[in-house]
């Protein structure tokens, strides 16, 4: 007798989980180049080509902890408030996620975040693969902001400025302050730059 889905669904889940964190904590021991895949695979203890039927390449071992944000923006437009105009509603949810410490904001202190971004920020093929992803991000919110160079623009523009605050974010936090301490400022920088998006 087969199993129910949602009991499979949920093995498959747990074991994807266990892949991505025996991955994360060793790369975040000894560096994205220092960790091998077959390494990785032992200490999740699954085989090689289970561990590539979760993860493609060895750099979403470390980039699925975006895959949670992947095309938010889009959703964001897509249902935002009849009233609220997009760049207002990804103005919103940005605030909320600078609120809730939210990791993709780059406001969170906890040691395992601030050390996670300074692996993907100093790591080449990682900060190239988080290239992709924002581009396929631009692409998503492009369609949901309409057709034409006017969307696209735009769509490049909103991503573009809640990379910078991001960053800046995390490095305010990476050069020794509290997320608490930083959260005024970052909500004053994203009212500013939303302001000018508008």
């Amino acid at each position: 007798m087969s199993e129910p889905t949602g009991l499979r669904d949920r093995k498959k889940e747990r074991t994807r989980d266990a892949i991505g964190d025996a991955a994360v904590a060793l790369f975040l021991e000894r560096g994205f180049d220092g960790v091998s895949v077959n390494e990785i695979a032992a200490a999740a203890e699954v085989s090689k080509p289970t561990l590539f039927r979760y993860f493609p390449s060895k750099e979403d071992l470390v980039l699925h902890r975006f895959a949670d944000h992947q095309g938010e923006a889009a959703r964001v437009v897509r249902d935002r408030a009849p009233d609220a105009g997009p760049v207002t509603a990804l103005h919103r949810h940005f605030r909320a996620g600078l609120d809730r410490f939210d990791p993709v904001t780059g406001l969170n202190d906890h040691p395992e975040v601030v050390a996670f971004h300074r692996l993907v920020f100093a790591t080449p093929s990682l900060a190239a693969r988080l290239t992709q992803y924002q581009l396929e991000d631009e692409e998503a919110l492009a369609d949901a902001l309409g057709d034409g160079i006017q969307a696209r623009l735009r769509a490049a523009q909103v991503l573009a400025v809640q990379r910078v605050l991001a960053r800046t974010n995390w490095q305010k936090i990476a050069d020794g302050r509290t997320a608490v301490d930083v959260h005024p400022e970052a909500v004053a920088d994203a009212d500013v730059a939303f302001e000018q998006l508008g």
